[in-house]
């Protein structure tokens, strides 16, 4: 069954369409990355999946209908989501802001329960070892982890997590993703991660959906990431190298459009 379906889909921001002629299904219990350059409009596509943006053109379908704001089984991670060292509310206290399911708000249910909830969300992010420390003197690593925890907390079916590696170094990258494939093989949830970098996802991912150039392509990262595809997507010969450790690379544009592949 399919979480999203999009149909000759378009999006337009601040007066630019950019891209167009999306025609994508994203299964459920799936990890998709989103991958393309800078300003390619992948953010746009959660605001569409988020319900905050209309598109401009075509149907774009989210368990069945249309997107709404405040959907509450839509969990979402925004960009450069981060904290202050002085920002002192518990971990703890943190995750359990999430137990309405789709906004940071004011805790609600009984103290037996909201405990429960919480704890499980703190076990399956294993951060139990740190989740009453002040969030804001916790490494760039432990954050991402309570901010995961906070997004599962309100048990969504469909998880939008924005660029949510860019700011850790590659040991916390990799088990940061560790933990994502977990959730989605334990509960079933589909996940949608944007990334600039593609490497430490491929051994967890199932899809590739890539935006450039006002294109749009979806499939298996053996399908996509391919001197063919880029290059039929950049209008531009691309090429797609591996090294001995299965790293990819891609070679042929600008360093502004082959950085997300590191």
């Amino acid at each position: 069954m399919s979480v999203v379906v999009a149909s000759g889909l378009a999006a337009r921001y601040e007066q630019r369409t950019v891209w167009s002629g999306a025609d994508f299904r994203i299964a459920r219990g799936s990890f998709t990355a989103v991958l393309g350059p800078n300003g390619a409009g992948k953010s746009t596509l959660f605001k569409l999946l988020l319900g905050q943006l209309a598109p401009a053109a075509g149907d774009l379908q989210v368990f069945g209908a249309h997107p709404h704001a405040g959907d509450p089984r839509i969990g979402y991670i925004p960009q450069s989501s981060s904290f202050d060292a002085d920002f002192s509310i518990r971990g703890r206290d943190f995750v359990g802001l999430g137990i309405d399911g789709h906004r940071w708000g004011i805790p609600l249910g009984s103290g037996s329960v909201r405990q429960r909830v919480v704890d499980d969300a703190v076990g399956v992010v294993d951060a139990t070892g740190y989740v009453d420390r002040p969030i804001g003197r916790l490494s760039g690593g432990e954050q991402q982890r309570l901010l995961l925890a906070h997004a599962l907390v309100g048990q969504p079916e469909l998880l939008l997590m924005d660029e949510p590696l860019s700011h850790l170094d590659v040991r916390n990258q990799g088990a940061i993703v560790n933990v994502i494939g977990k959730v989605v093989r334990e509960r079933g949830i589909t996940v949608l991660l944007i990334a600039h970098d593609v490497n430490p996802l491929l051994p967890y991912i199932d899809n590739v959906l890539y935006i450039a150039n006002g294109k749009t392509a979806v499939g298996r990262p053996s399908e996509i990431i391919t001197a063919a595809t880029l290059s039929a997507i950049y209008s531009a010969p691309i090429d797609v190298l591996t090294d001995r450790m299965g790293r990819v690379f891609v070679t042929g544009l600008d360093e502004e459009v082959t950085h997300p592949h590191g």
